[in-house]
């Protein structure tokens, strides 16, 4: 997975990190830590995403040792939610205690986000800072056809995966919305979240007794998990 450093800010949050990190021009070119942090960053989604624990884990502390360069916890807070998102997306849904051990020095974007991570309740006065479409999804009255249009309506495919887990997170994730996951998680070959996307919906026909339907997903479970 590339995430992009020079697209619209107002895409995933963990991706709006980046852009902080390492800059939009290329003139002057960047500090090698900004850089380097990218590349760790990146290198350390995309191995969880395909399910690889133990090198999230090392390309993530040596993006750590990077910004930790620059005595930015501002920063530091952002690359946390950032990892945060990758695991929320992929219905790991632990506490984001990086993010939360540097709070008192994140930004009101950054706490707004992490509130929308954890499904919980955003404030007034930080709704305003979420981009519009996390904005939808983070109201708790959004209609579950307006929920549908605003996931279908994301710029990324993990922006996406993210916002189908805060609706699953806060109960109101339709089969709709799961079989999108699904379908994004396939389509960027991404297995943690595919799997657990998978469950889901297996789940789901499972108690809707739709018995044909579950069987067809348990063998695509088992195809993605005989995988390497």
């Amino acid at each position: 997975m590339r995430v992009g450093l020079c697209r619209r800010a107002d895409r995933l949050v963990a991706a709006a990190a980046l852009l902080a990190l390492a800059g939009c021009s290329s003139t002057p070119p960047p500090p090698d830590w900004q850089m380097n942090a990218k590349s760790a960053l990146e290198h350390a989604a995309a191995a969880y995403l395909q399910g690889n624990t133990a090198l999230e884990a090392s390309e993530f502390a040596r993006a750590r040792r990077e910004i930790a360069t620059t005595g930015r916890t501002d920063l530091l807070a952002r690359a946390e939610l950032m990892r945060c998102a990758s695991h929320v997306a992929s219905l790991s849904f632990e506490p984001c205690s990086g993010f939360e051990s540097l709070r008192r020095d994140a930004a009101a974007s950054e706490v707004a986000y992490a509130a929308y991570l954890m499904a919980d309740a955003v404030e007034a006065q930080h709704l305003a800072v979420l981009p519009a479409h996390h904005r939808t999804l983070a109201a708790s009255t959004t209609a579950p056809a307006a929920a549908l249009s605003a996931l279908k309506d994301m710029p990324d495919p993990l922006s996406r995966l993210v916002g189908a887990a805060v609706l699953m997170r806060s109960s109101r994730a339709s089969p709709d919305v799961v079989a999108l996951a699904v379908d994004t998680a396939s389509a960027q070959g991404w297995r943690r979240p595919l799997l657990a996307w998978l469950q889901v919906q297996a789940r789901g026909a499972e108690q809707a007794g739709d018995a044909a339907t579950a069987q067809r997903l348990r063998r695509r479970i088992a195809l993605v998990e005989a995988g390497p």
